[in-house]
């Protein structure tokens, strides 16, 4: 049996996340073979996440990452099953490299099949599934790509979004961050009334006259009424039609245009749960 020093279980454990322990043992079965016992651990992140295919993962951290060019923002859920994994250090560090290669993929089918220290990000989450003895999952995966893209992390890694704006000016990082904040705090549906689909449209108008006719309103002003009252509906779920959060006398769109001939083109949001 070969002999196992702790410089070769530390090297296993730095490589792997795996726990002190496990990184022995492994080695001990591999007879010292390095890449041996990686295969082992790996394959115990087989069992385990076989065991656990059926558990929620509603836990996690929600990150938001974009380039050092500002034109591409990417923003992903890793899900876990506990909050105290999701708060955990090192389980946010590795939301944080899975976000870094998420950036330079197109989709998440190619996020999970992207290269992570010799595998793939598939394989690494059954692996990390086998270390912490959670379920782990991306359950999210989303990309803006537009002339400036900014972002925003919410308090505890609950809630990240991703804000694209026309045009890369003078003063965009904080308004995109601003606008980023925005979007966080009022979870709109869409980016304005265009973007809001016909049967959340239809859904709206009838649940309206259903609240008139309870008030005893004719038939004959049922249209009408509704449809105000749908105005407000975009006004209050779509976001640059919402109030913005710092100064209520303007609209989110209105706060953009501070900064010139400037639109929010696009934004993403992505949260636990």
């Amino acid at each position: 049996m070969a002999k196992i020093t702790a410089a070769e279980v530390n090297k296993l454990r730095k490589a792997t996340g795996a726990g002190m322990m496990d990184c022995k043992n492994a080695l001990v079965e591999a007879d010292g073979d390095f890449d041996k016992a990686i295969e082992i651990l790996r394959k115990k992140g087989q069992k385990v996440a076989a065991k656990r295919a059926d558990r929620e993962s509603t836990e996690g951290a929600a990150i938001a990452k974009v380039n050092d060019a500002n034109t591409i923002g990417v923003s992903i859920v890793l899900g876990c099953e506990t909050d105290f994994v999701g708060k955990n250090e090192d389980f946010v560090n590795l939301a944080h490299k899975f976000a870094e290669i998420a950036l330079n993929q197109a989709s998440k089918e190619e996020f999970l099949a992207a290269d992570f220290g010799g595998m793939t990000v598939a394989e690494k989450l059954i692996e990390q599934t086998g270390v912490i003895g959670e379920k782990l999952e991306i359950k999210a995966f989303d990309k803006i790509d537009a002339p400036f893209v900014g972002s925003y992390i919410h308090a505890g890694n609950k809630i990240a979004t991703l804000v694209g704006l026309s045009a890369a000016v003078d003063g965009a990082a904080i308004v995109a961050k601003d606008v980023a904040m925005q979007a966080a705090a009022m979870s709109p549906i869409a980016l304005d009334e265009s973007g809001v689909d016909q049967a959340t449209i239809e859904k709206e108008i009838e649940i309206a006259k259903d609240q008139l006719r309870q008030e005893g309103k004719p038939e004959a002003m049922l249209d009408n009424i509704a449809k105000g009252k749908l105005k407000r509906f975009f006004k209050d779920n779509t976001l640059v039609n919402q109030a913005f959060i710092k100064d209520s006398k303007q609209s989110v769109a209105q706060y953009v245009k501070t900064l010139g001939d400037v639109t929010v083109v696009d934004f993403k949001r992505v949260a636990l749960g």
